[in-house]
């Protein structure tokens, strides 16, 4: 006899509200800054690469700027995790924002291949400050029941207002276009629209300012404290770093050149691509919003496995169904199943770090999957000038199942998890 589910559900859609409503103050200023500045991004990645194409440039000069941007955050990683531990977090986050505004603003106002390689530049920084804040952050802004949700639903609320983002996004320039009598692939229309996107991104810096962090001791702030967690535990930060180092590499063949694929390989307009990206972060965004449940199931390491292994088979349809609406569901299952366990790693490497350690270690997480980014956008510009998408595909199919079998070779033993435990850090406290 097939028992009712609804109990089971209601129970547990009431545990998912007693952990949201939670929250610390800090948390939630920061959960609308999420917001805000997650709508602005989603806006952002739909138009900048069409930017620059308008601007007459190619897809080589496109891989270059990720290349640039996350070769910056690669390189600036670790000085940028001892330099959020010198400004606290609330000042890392608020420098991050100016930084990221300031450089969307310079892009438009001076459209040149040079700046934008130095806005990227400084692009990078900001990311990259703003990467290694985010987890210590959290981790110190929540107690360890709604830990996990809290990161989750951070992610999640970036997702779903990147969709909103995407939406806009979308007719954004077309709105623009209409009103000054351009057209709406002209790069005067996707300059002004990444105008507003930077006045956003800046208004979303408002919630920072109201922070009330306390000022780290002086033992966590000790340059040599990262370095002694290391000696300590190589096996530990190698196994939890290199599975993600794969698949950066083989996220950045594909993911900074999405909107691309659909325009040059299935010829869909700006709009249907925006639509597109909207439905697809708000898949995203879901996903992420019930990992927390699944997790304290299933556990979170088995959830990371199970949901990224999943994920290639829709992978491999994305890139080469012949049809638009199969590639399409595929891109929505594939991005939920793909992104839902990033957070719920995020807080198992967290937890797992001591005090002093965690704005490194955030760097060296950060470094694991900029590194990806720095070499992998501009081969794949040049693949795609010479042979199309599929090689691109490929690439990433073959990293991410490798990947995926490292992590389950890693943890698939609930006995080598345990080790893993005992032998790291002590879970972090409030």
């Amino acid at each position: 006899m097939i028992r009712n589910p609804l109990p089971l559900i209601f129970r547990a859609g009431r545990e998912y509200v007693c952990q949201v409503a939670a929250f610390r103050p800090n948390a939630r200023l920061y959960l609308l800054n999420v917001i805000v500045v997650g709508a602005a991004m989603g806006i952002f990645r739909l138009l900048f690469n069409f930017y620059v194409l308008s601007l007459g440039f190619d897809e080589g000069l496109l891989g270059s700027l990720v290349t640039v941007s996350s070769l910056t955050a690669l390189a600036a990683a670790l000085p940028m995790g001892y330099l959020a531990d010198l400004l606290g977090r609330k000042g890392a986050l608020l420098i991050s924002g100016v930084l990221i505004a300031f450089a969307i603003v310079a892009m438009v106002l001076w459209p040149s291949a040079t700046l934008l390689y130095a806005m990227n530049v400084v692009f990078g920084l900001a990311q990259s400050l703003s990467a290694v804040t985010m987890g210590p952050f959290l981790i110190e802004n929540s107690g360890e029941q709604e830990r996990t949700y809290l990161f989750s639903f951070s992610s999640g609320l970036q997702m779903v207002a990147g969709s909103v983002g995407n939406w806009i996004g979308g007719d954004l320039p077309a709105w623009i276009a209409a009103s000054r009598g351009v057209t709406a692939t002209s790069s005067s229309a996707y300059g002004s629209a990444l105008a507003v996107v930077a006045a956003v991104a800046g208004l979303g810096v408002l919630p920072l300012i109201f922070l009330r962090t306390p000022p780290l001791v002086r033992s966590e702030r000790s340059v040599f404290a990262p370095l002694k967690f290391a000696a300590q535990h190589p096996m530990t930060l190698i196994t939890l770093l290199l599975p993600q180092l794969v698949i950066s590499i083989g996220a950045g063949l594909i993911m900074p050149f999405m909107n691309l694929f659909f325009r040059q390989v299935h010829h869909q307009p700006d709009g249907v691509i925006g639509v597109l990206f909207a439905w697809g972060s708000l898949a995203m965004g879901l996903g992420l919003l019930i990992a927390p449940p699944l997790a304290d199931r299933m556990g979170k390491i088995q959830l990371v496995v199970v949901t990224q292994g999943l994920s290639i088979p829709f992978l491999i349809l994305l890139g080469f169904s012949p049809w638009f609406w199969l590639s399409t569901v595929a891109y929505y299952v594939r991005v939920a199943l793909m992104n839902m366990s990033t957070p719920v790693y995020q807080t198992f490497v967290m937890e797992h770090v001591e005090a002093p350690a965690r704005a490194t270690v955030a760097s060296l997480a950060s470094m694991a999957w900029n590194f990806g980014w720095v070499i992998s956008p501009f081969i794949s510009g040049r693949l795609q000038m010479h042979y199309g998408f599929g090689p691109p595909f490929i690439g990433t199919i073959v990293l991410y199942t490798l990947a995926v079998v490292m992590l389950w070779l890693f943890f698939g033993r609930g006995d080598w998890v345990a080790s893993l435990e005992t032998s790291a850090a002590p879970s972090a406290g409030e």
